[in-house]
């Protein structure tokens, strides 16, 4: 699965080791490359999602149906503010195959992320996250600008939002932050996640939350029929 960037100079490693190409998209632009491409699946990424995501940041509901109309028949995934069976629902509802979720898997048993981390997202609320590139630049991961990333409130990034080009100019505030950092002033780790982080409210295993995922999106789409 590739995101963020351009996939052409990969596809042929992937054909070779006869793997899916599976190609995360987050403008038409992107999803229009990817089919060209041959992709296997495509997933479309809604500006909800947890992590990094596109400049433009449409919204799931309404980039899904516009990607799996332009894929057809390739099947696409939604993603993006997904947590529970009712937006696995949604998702298929709106066109897709299926969905990928990503910050409903880091409350669980398994995730690889530290304790404080799942714990942070079961306490939060998506009024609590927020679009930046302030964390990459503070950090000094070189992601591409027009890919900023959702995690939870960030006391840096309420310092620097709107004045990245500024903080990227600014070697003794990138000092300060990492001292910030050592210190425990600030969060060792930027908290990634959804703005469906609302509707995480457990920890429990893996297994089970997938059991309870399509258990509830089967009862959601029953009631609908009904």
């Amino acid at each position: 699965m590739l995101s963020f960037g351009d996939p052409t100079p990969f596809v042929r490693v992937v054909r070779d080791a006869g793997a899916l190409l599976i190609l995360q998209v987050t403008s038409l632009d992107e999803a229009r490359q990817a089919v060209e491409l041959g992709a296997d699946v495509l997933v479309a990424q809604g500006g909800e999602a947890g992590g990094h995501g596109g400049r433009q940041g449409r919204s799931t509901f309404s980039f899904v149906p516009v990607v799996a109309d332009l894929a057809a028949p390739t099947p696409v995934l939604a993603a993006g503010g997904i947590a529970d069976g009712r937006g696995l629902a949604a998702a298929l509802a709106l066109g897709a195959a299926g969905a990928l979720v990503g910050t409903r898997f880091q409350a669980t048993l398994e995730t690889l992320a530290d304790s404080s981390v799942a714990a942070a997202i079961i306490a939060g609320s998506g009024e609590d996250t927020e679009r930046s590139t302030v964390l990459d630049i503070a950090r000094g991961v070189p992601w591409p600008a027009r890919y900023p990333a959702r995690a939870l409130r960030h006391p840096f990034v309420e310092r620097w939002q709107g004045r990245e080009g500024q903080l990227a100019a600014d070697e003794e505030a990138k000092r300060a932050y990492r001292q910030g950092v050592e210190s425990g002033e600030l969060p060792r780790d930027p908290v990634w996640a959804s703005e469906a982080i609302d509707l995480i409210t457990d920890l429990r295993p893996a297994a089970d939350l997938v059991v309870d995922l399509a258990a509830e999106a089967a009862a959601t789409l029953a009631r609908l029929r009904s």
